[in-house]
């Protein structure tokens, strides 16, 4: 059983680690759905961890059809990513039909060799996220992240099982979507999946003690300026403990 734990700061990343996951996906701006963390971050994150880092290629949050000068933007921000010692790359491209962009897509997996790719939950974002696994596949990606098309996978475990028999094996399905410790068992029982993504955040207030009412720096409201969203060791730990439990129930052949 895989945890790979999305986080955007190195304290969210540091904690990950320390609480078992063998893998991160680095990203900023989760409110968005995460795009391409800056070098900055990257450089810190890579020098603090020894599990691998996955690192989002996304040069902007909303859609998935990209024009000519931001899918430039990702192939210059891939190559980023590799100098900085990323160890895999985390994209998804679709067309204006929201299908997988076959050959784009291809272009940038190609692009990120030897690192192996994850293609996001764009996936989610198609009419069809079973019969688009075969689009994935010809990618050449070795991963598909998916909520089985559906606000949570736990919503979306159906699709999810579909999917994950539609792979056939070409390529590793990782559950994502609103996974807590709480209900990761059921999902692994229902999907059969054995890779999952979580983020695990929770709000904290601001260390900042004065308040400034009525101002944001942006759009999204809710005194947005005094939370920050941040994963803790102990929930990455319980979430590692309830893997350990379904990995026993695998072996018992309980996991269909």
């Amino acid at each position: 059983m895989v945890l790979e734990v999305c986080v955007d700061s190195v304290a969210s990343a540091v904690a990950a680690e320390r609480g078992g996951a063998q893998r991160i996906e680095l990203c900023s701006d989760l409110l968005e759905g995460g795009i391409t963390p800056g070098p900055g971050l990257l450089a810190l994150v890579r020098e603090r961890l020894k599990i691998d880092v996955y690192v989002m290629a996304r040069p902007r949050g909303g859609d998935f059809c990209y024009d000519d000068d931001e899918f430039l933007v990702m192939q210059r921000e891939i190559e980023q990513l590799r100098r900085l010692g990323a160890d895999g790359i985390v994209l998804g491209v679709l067309n204006e039909h929201a299908r997988v962009d076959v050959e784009r897509t291809r272009r940038l997996v190609e692009q990120a060799r030897p690192l192996p790719v994850t293609f996001h939950r764009a996936i989610d974002m198609t009419p069809d996220p079973v019969a688009a696994v075969g689009d994935v596949i010809r990618t050449g990606a070795e991963r598909v992240l998916s909520s089985g098309g559906a606000r949570s996978a736990a919503k979306g475990s159906a699709t999810l099982r579909a999917l994950q028999s539609a792979a056939g094996g070409q390529i590793a399905v990782m559950a994502g979507g609103g996974l807590m410790p709480e209900n990761v068992r059921e999902l692994a029982h229902q999907t059969g999946v054995t890779e999952f993504h979580a983020s695990l955040r929770r709000t904290v207030p601001s260390r900042v003690a004065f308040h400034r009412p009525g101002v944001t720096m942006g759009e999204v409201g809710g005194n947005r300026e005094y939370l920050r969203y941040v994963t803790l060791e102990e929930d990455v730990r319980a979430m590692m403990e309830a893997l350990a439990q379904l990995a026993q129930e695998n072996v018992a052949g309980l996991i269909v």
